[in-house]
C-alpha cells in the first residue's frame, strides 16, 4: 500500500507535465469537463494499454461526473479486451487511495468497474478492506455494489454465496435493489425457477417486488421457453397492483423477437396498439432487428416507415445501423442506401465495413455515382480510414 502511495504521489506530481496527452496543441489548461471529454474522445480509438492508463491518469477521472463514469467504463472494457488485467487492478487501487475519491459512492464505484473486467476477488478485497484499512463504512448499496460487479462477471456462484453469507457476515438487510440484482443474476444464469423461492423471501421481509423485479423474471423465463411461468409472473403483477407499462411489454416483445418469434412478437404489438397503449422508438427497434435477423427484410422496412410516418418516432442511430446493415446482406442495396442517407442526415455514420459493403452494391447495380457520393461524406465526417476509402473509390468503375 506505501508503494502504491508512492505512485500515487508521483502520479499527482507529473500531472500538469502530462495532462498535455489531453490537448497537445494548447498552452492553456483545460477544464475539468473539457479534460473528460478529451479523454473519451481519445480512449475511444486508442489501443495501447499504457496509453490508455496514462489517458485516464491526465483526466484524474472522478466517478461524479458521468462523463468520467462513461470515460471509467470505456477504459476497463478497452483494457480487458487487451487482456491487460495487471492494468486494471493498479489503476483501480490508485483510484481508490485517492484522497478526493474517499467515500463509499466512489468505492462501490470501483467495485462495480472490477465487475465490469471480471475480477470478483479483487472487487471482495475492495469491499473487505472498505472499513480496515479506508476507514469506509460499509452498507446496503455496497453490498448491491459487489452483488452487481458478480452480475457483470457472470459469476453467478459467487453472487449466490455472497447473497446468502454476507447480510448474515455483515448485519445487513436485503432491500429491493438486493433481491433484484439476486433475480437478474438467476434469471441469466438459466435458473429462473429459482426467483419463486426469492420472491417468497421478499413477501415474508415485507419487501414489495417493483417492475423491474418482474421484468427480470419475464426475460428469465422466456429465455428459458417457460412460458407458463411467464404467464404466472403476469398474474403475479396484477396482484401487485402493478400494471405493465411499455418497457414490460418492450421485454417480452426483445425476448420473443431474440427466440426467432418476431411474429409473435409482431402480435403482442399490434395488441398493444389496439389496447391505446402508446409504443416507443425501442419497440419498433426490437421489432425491426428480430425481423432482419429472420430474413424478412419488408416487415422491417414496413415498420421502419410505419415508426417514422405514422407514429411520429424517431429512430435511434442502432436502429438505422441495423437496417443498413442487414438490407446489404440482402443485397437490397437500393433501399439500404435511402435509409443510409436519412442516418448520415442524422449526423450517425454505421461501420466501416458496413458503408464498404453499401459502396460495393451500388457500384455492382451501376449507381457509381451514389456510391462516390457516399464516400465523399463519410470522408468529410471522419478522417479515419481515408487511405482505405481512396482505394476503394479507384476501384470504382469509371
Amino acid at each position: 500500500m506505501a508503494a502504491l502511495r508512492s505512485k500515487l504521489r508521483l502520479i499527482t506530481t507529473h500531472h500538469h507535465r502530462r495532462y498535455s496527452i489531453l490537448n497537445p496543441d494548447s498552452k492553456t489548461p483545460l477544464s475539468a469537463k473539457d479534460k473528460s471529454r478529451a479523454a473519451l474522445s481519445l480512449l475511444k480509438s486508442e489501443t495501447n494499454p499504457q496509453r490508455i492508463l496514462e489517458i485516464c491518469r491526465a483526466a484524474s477521472l472522478t466517478p461524479e461526473s458521468h462523463l468520467d463514469r462513461v470515460a471509467y467504463s470505456k477504459a476497463i472494457s478497452k483494457l480487458k479486451d487487451l487482456n491487460h488485467f495487471s492494468g486494471i487492478r493498479s489503476f483501480l487501487q490508485e483510484s481508490t487511495i485517492r484522497p478526493d475519491l474517499k467515500s463509499e459512492r466512489f468505492i462501490s464505484h470501483f467495485i462495480v468497474l472490477y465487475g465490469q473486467a471480471g475480477l470478483i476477488d479483487e472487487a471482495k478485497r475492495a469491499f473487505d478492506e472498505m472499513e480496515e484499512k479506508m476507514g469506509i463504512q460499509r452498507t446496503e448499496k455496497t453490498l448491491n455494489s459487489l452483488l452487481f460487479a458478480c452480475v457483470l462477471a457472470k459469476d453467478y456462484a459467487e453472487l449466490k454465496r455472497i447473497f446468502v453469507e454476507y447480510p448474515k457476515k455483515y448485519g445487513f438487510v436485503p432491500d429491493l435493489d438486493t433481491y433484484n440484482l439476486v433475480i437478474k443474476g438467476f434469471c441469466e444464469s438459466g435458473s429462473s425457477s429459482s426467483v419463486y423461492s426469492i420472491l417468497d423471501e421478499m413477501s415474508r421481509k415485507n419487501v414489495k417486488p417493483n417492475a423491474t423485479t418482474f421484468g427480470n423474471c419475464i426475460t428469465g423465463f422466456y429465455k428459458e421457453e417457460k412460458y407458463e411461468d411467464v404467464g404466472k409472473i403476469l398474474e403475479m403483477m396484477k396482484e401487485y397492483g402493478i400494471a405493465p407499462g411499455i418497457s414490460t411489454y418492450n421485454l417480452r416483445i426483445q425476448s420473443l423477437c431474440k427466440l426467432k418469434k418476431s411474429g409473435e412478437a409482431k402480435a403482442l404489438f399490434d395488441g398493444i396498439l389496439s389496447r391505446g397503449l402508446k409504443v416507443n422508438h425501442v419497440t419498433y427497434g426490437h421489432l425491426i432487428l428480430g425481423f432482419c435477423r429472420e430474413g424478412n427484410l419488408e416487415e422491417a422496412k414496413s415498420l421502419f416507415q410505419k415508426m417514422v410516418n405514422t407514429s411520429g418516432l424517431r429512430p435511434d442511430a442502432e436502429c438505422y445501423f441495423t437496417l443498413v446493415y442487414y438490407l446489404c446482406q440482402g443485397k437490397d442495396f437500393e433501399a439500404a442506401l435511402k435509409i443510409c442517407k436519412s442516418c448520415l442526415a442524422e449526423g450517425w455514420v454505421p461501420n466501416f465495413s458496413t458503408m464498404k459493403s453499401l459502396v460495393e452494391g451500388l457500384a455492382s447495380i451501376s449507381k457509381v455515382d451514389d456510391a462516390r457520393e457516399i464516400i465523399g461524406q463519410v470522408k468529410e465526417r471522419f478522417s479515419k480510414n481515408v487511405e482505405k476509402w481512396n482505394e476503394i473509390e479507384e476501384a470504382l468503375p469509371k
